[in-house]
């Protein structure tokens, strides 16, 4: 059993050795056996891998000092052309920054309900927030809300009028 296994694998190999990289895409997923279809990916990819490499190798040494100039002049155009942005639009964002903001009020432009039933708010400040909690929560639109950082990094949606909150969690 062993022998024929591995004879077939070896006749695929040298079969598939002249074959295109979509042939042997093909070749390899019509293996009804779990393990000789991932024999052979792996096979595959470690051809191409091989290949790719050598291409690269031999891409690199023949254009490596274009390439730094490139890189360099690309680098500096994105610093010239990066907005510094305020305090205010990177409130909630994953970045570690020092945040001078802990309450930002903004209206609720609108309010709708992923699939799950959590609430999705956009802000007037163009900032969604999407409810991670389970808690019911009532908003409107146009209605003034504020948010709040909240303990371990999370923040909190409420407003003025009422006592109670949610935790949010900013999607853009």
């Amino acid at each position: 059993m062993r022998l024929t296994l591995i004879a077939t694998f070896a006749l695929a190999i040298s079969s598939q050795a002249q074959a295109s990289v979509e042939q042997q895409l093909a070749s390899c997923a019509a293996q009804t056996d779990k393990l000789d279809r991932l024999m052979c990916y792996d096979t595959l990819a470690a051809s191409v891998n091989t290949s790719l490499t050598s291409a690269t190798t031999e891409t690199a040494t023949a254009v490596s000092t274009p390439a730094v100039v490139t890189a360099s002049a690309v680098t500096t155009a994105a610093v010239a052309t990066s907005n510094n942005p305020t305090a205010e639009q990177e409130f909630g964002l994953k970045k570690k920054v020092d945040e001078d903001v802990t309450r930002l009020y903004a209206d609720v432009v609108s309010v709708k309900k992923d699939p799950y039933g959590s609430l999705i708010i956009t802000l007037s400040n163009n900032q969604t927030w999407k409810q991670s909690g389970t808690d019911r929560y009532k908003v409107k639109k146009d209605q003034t809300v504020f948010v709040e950082k909240g303990a371990l990094g999370s923040f909190l949606l409420g407003s003025d009028d009422r006592n109670s909150t949610i935790r949010v969690k900013r999607l853009k």
